[in-house]
């Protein structure tokens, strides 16, 4: 596969995940009636893990402990910190607080890669891009509604959040490099994030209680958080993350609050204002222009492409 090629299915990966994290709120409203937000975060991740195991019965062998971590880091903060922080998050301070706060992750994400990765150097379209996002982000967080109310502990929840994704990003793009299947990165990458997660279940409301799966709608519900935003969804982002790199795919995140808005319409039939529309423009705009490359890289390709033609023209 050349690099165009690996570039577009990198893109394509990163849009389908987000098309599907944008509309699980829907299944986890449906969810919220019977289960709690911590028995939804596990039996979550214990199905895509399972179905990650059936698709491919074969894991990663133990290598040596400075894998290990890599993937026990990318398990703690991509699955059982940034959930479990965010669920409190929702718990103490109010959604529209939360959504914000986190929409600070693709900036997030490029200042860690800019310490902490080589090639993931900060530019100037990605500030412009974030900024024409985050007027984007908030003309649809609050609709005509602009009341921020602030509430310190969950808003410092909140941030945490973000800032653990960003983390689990750069572990995702270390452990790209050592050419992984993904499925099998993705299994161990659960593994860990269910096995940090059991200390958390003796802490917060959770109940082993089978009968609430008689209900088709929460298996149904269940199955498309546990095997399509968890199994399916991960993987993707993994890919993409790997061919992309940390800053590129973090900024398609910016998409997920136009999809809900979208999903709502759709699905709860809610209506829609033009602040909204405004809203996701702006916000699609600002994803457009944290992608485009620099002029001097552009023109350093061109170069490289008129090399190579003229040297085999000779």
């Amino acid at each position: 596969m050349s690099i165009t090629q690996r570039e577009t299915a990198g893109h394509t990966a990163a849009i389908v995940t987000i098309l599907i994290w944008g509309t699980t709120f829907i299944s986890t409203k449906v969810l919220l009636a019977d289960f709690t937000p911590m028995e939804i975060l596990f039996y979550r991740f214990l199905m895509g893990f399972i179905a990650l195991i059936l698709v491919r019965p074969k894991m990663i062998p133990f290598k040596n402990w400075r894998k290990e971590l890599l993937f026990a880091g990318a398990g703690l903060f991509g699955v059982t910190l940034y959930f479990l922080l965010e669920n409190i998050a929702l718990t103490y301070t109010y959604a529209s607080n939360v959504g914000m706060i986190v929409s600070i992750i693709p900036m997030i994400t490029a200042v860690l890669a800019h310490f902490l990765l080589e090639g993931e150097k900060l530019r100037l379209t990605f500030f412009i891009g974030f900024g024409a996002a985050l007027i984007g982000l908030l003309l649809i967080t609050f609709n005509g509604n602009v009341v921020l109310r602030l509430n310190p502990f969950g808003d410092i929840m909140a941030v945490g959040a973000a800032l653990v994704f960003g983390g689990y990003s750069i572990f995702m793009k270390k452990l790209s490099a050592y050419d992984y299947h993904i499925i099998e990165l993705t299994q161990r990458v659960f593994l860990y994030g269910l096995l940090f997660m059991v200390p958390a279940l003796f802490l917060f409301d959770f109940h082993f209680d089978l009968s609430r799966f008689s209900s088709a709608s929460n298996v149904l519900n269940m199955l498309f958080l546990g095997i399509g935003a968890s199994a399916l969804c991960f993987a993707t982002w993994n890919y993409s993350v790997g061919v992309l790199g940390a800053v590129k795919s973090s900024a398609y995140i910016y998409m997920v609050p136009v999809i809900t808005i979208a999903a709502s319409i759709l699905f709860l039939h809610e209506n829609m204002t033009w602040i909204a529309l405004l809203g996701g423009a702006l916000t699609l705009l600002g994803l457009y222009i944290s992608e485009l490359k620099p002029k001097a890289k552009l023109m350093e390709n061109g170069f490289k492409k008129d090399a190579y033609i003229s040297h085999h023209k000779k």
